[in-house]
């Protein structure tokens, strides 16, 4: 992207991105914000950096921020969706966008699982520790959904540790095949200790869905 934009623009910007994602993590609503000069022309910018980028990246929508918005400091919460499939086979054309693992899952010991991770906790057991800033997030939604040999989970939070997501769904999975009990998972949490953690799930199986702006809170 940066490459793009230094060709199109005449300079690199300095971006500012809502999500940094793991190596080999997609991205379906990710959001980046730069400074850009009055007289640019964002929709020939758009049709510039498709024409470069498309299909791997490409823009949906370019458009003028307010004043003092960034797009990773002005953001209020993330939301990620992990899917898995359990069939027998992996499918070709979606086997890099999931997590293929044959056998079926427990869904509702992994739900009761989830509830213990709900609210504001200190995540150092589920992720790669930062080097500053801390480690407690405020996970507002932890669900798990199944169709047929799809599942997925969606994660939503204030903010997202280096690999949290991946390693809460490592650990739930460890719920649903019957290696890990649901009340283990609470343990796990208030130990703050990364090697009790059972699995970090792969990350190509992960996609950051939305970054939401705005209102605070689990409805914002």
């Amino acid at each position: 992207m940066s490459d793009a934009l230094a060709r199109v623009l005449g300079g690199a910007p300095k971006l500012s991105v809502a999500g940094r994602t793991d190596a080999g993590v997609h991205a379906r609503g990710q959001v980046a914000s730069f400074v850009v000069r009055d007289e640019v022309d964002l929709e020939k910018l758009q049709r510039s950096i498709n024409k470069m980028l498309a299909p791997e990246v490409v823009a949906e929508d370019v458009r003028r921020a307010p004043e003092g918005f960034n797009a990773r400091f002005s953001a209020t919460a993330r939301e990620y969706r992990y899917r898995v499939d359990m069939g027998a086979w992996p499918d070709p054309f979606e086997g890099r966008f999931v997590w293929h693992r044959q056998g079926a899952l427990a869904v509702s010991p992994m739900r009761e699982a989830a509830w213990a991770l709900l609210g504001e906790h200190d995540f150092a057991s589920f992720c790669r520790r930062p080097p500053s800033g801390g480690t407690v997030r405020r996970l507002e939604r932890l669900s798990i959904a199944r169709d047929g040999d799809r599942l997925e989970i969606t994660a939503r939070a204030n903010a997202f540790l280096h690999q949290m997501v991946r390693a809460l769904v490592g650990t739930l999975v460890a719920v649903g095949d019957g290696r890990l009990e649901p009340g283990e998972v609470a343990r796990i949490l208030v130990a703050r200790d990364r090697a009790r953690t059972p699995q970090m799930a792969p990350a190509h199986g992960l996609t950051l869905e939305r970054v939401v702006y705005g209102r605070r809170g689990s409805g914002g």
